[in-house]
């Protein structure tokens, strides 16, 4: 544990112990999302694999054995047989008079040598705060495609559910663990079969404006993937009454009809492997929901 400048104000990792009062800060901090929600969101980080080493939920910040302050921290490996480990970092709230020693916080957040961090859900007037931290934007917008109206060559044999499904073709093992993660935390895990191979593709099922049914994408082994198996996909999700999906993008996605939203849902990165379009699997957007 780190004393930070008042000899009260200390910062340390969350523990199990600590759920219930970070669950009542993170309610206050955000009044957009009730306290069930970020029970769940706790619960989730709780039975998750996170690496060994690494905390558990993140860290709290505490004046005189108080809470005041919270940063929720995904960490994760996506390939299991290599050591890159990236780390979403999530749901920082401070109350307000103790805002001046938060950068003690984000300091302990930063503090994991090797980690990519990722924070893609950053508030407008946040963006500024952590660009000075020194992250990076490697997404600047969203395309909004109707995968149906644009018929591509696709080669795909047909699509299935990754529950309880083993293609009889060329796939990679640890996708298949994550199809099947991503499923338990309620995305919709799916296999594109061609005759050599099984393509994974995690998608969000949302709500976007409270109305407009739609797919995001949360996780394929490269845009290009996703763009020559477009039309399957989107014809998959229009029977379902999803005929819209979202890709996070940097400008219009070629072979794909659309519209580009430059702004809209930035994402940022700090470390020296910079993320690939196409994969925010095990962070806030599967894990907590959007």
């Amino acid at each position: 544990m780190s004393f930070l400048q008042h000899a009260k104000i200390r910062s340390r990792q969350i523990t199990n112990a600590d759920i219930s009062k970070v669950v009542e800060l993170l309610a206050k901090g955000f009044p957009d999302r009730n306290r069930q929600y970020w029970l769940n969101a706790l619960e989730r980080l709780q039975r998750f694999a996170t690496p060994a080493g690494y905390p558990k939920y993140g860290y709290l910040m505490e004046d005189d054995g108080a809470l005041v302050g919270v940063k929720l921290m995904i960490f994760s490996k996506v390939r299991p047989d290599n050591d890159f480990v990236r780390c979403n970092v999530s749901s920082w709230f401070v109350e307000p008079q103790f805002r001046s020693h938060a950068t003690f916080l984000v300091s302990k957040v930063l503090n994991h040598k090797g980690v990519t961090f990722l924070n893609i859900s950053p508030a407008s007037h946040v963006r500024p705060i952590i660009e000075a931290q020194g992250f990076m934007r490697y997404s600047s917008g969203q395309f909004v495609t109707l995968p149906t109206i644009r018929p591509t060559i696709h080669g795909c044999r047909s699509i299935k559910s990754a529950a309880g499904f083993i293609p009889d073709v060329h796939f990679d093992h640890f996708e298949r663990e994550l199809l099947s993660t991503h499923a338990e935390y309620g995305c919709l895990s799916l296999w594109c079969i061609t005759h050599d191979r099984a393509h994974p593709f995690v998608f969000l099922p949302r709500i976007v404006k409270g109305f407009v049914p739609c797919a995001q994408l949360i996780y394929c082994k490269n845009i290009q993937d996703f763009v020559r198996f477009a039309q399957p996909l989107g014809l998959f999700f229009a029977a379902r009454g999803r005929p819209f999906i979202i890709v996070d993008s940097n400008g219009p996605i070629n072979g794909l009809t659309g519209l580009y939203f430059d702004g809209v849902s930035p994402k940022y990165f700090k470390g020296q492997d910079r993320p690939r379009l196409g994969d925010l699997a095990y962070t806030e957007a599967a894990l907590f929901g959007l």
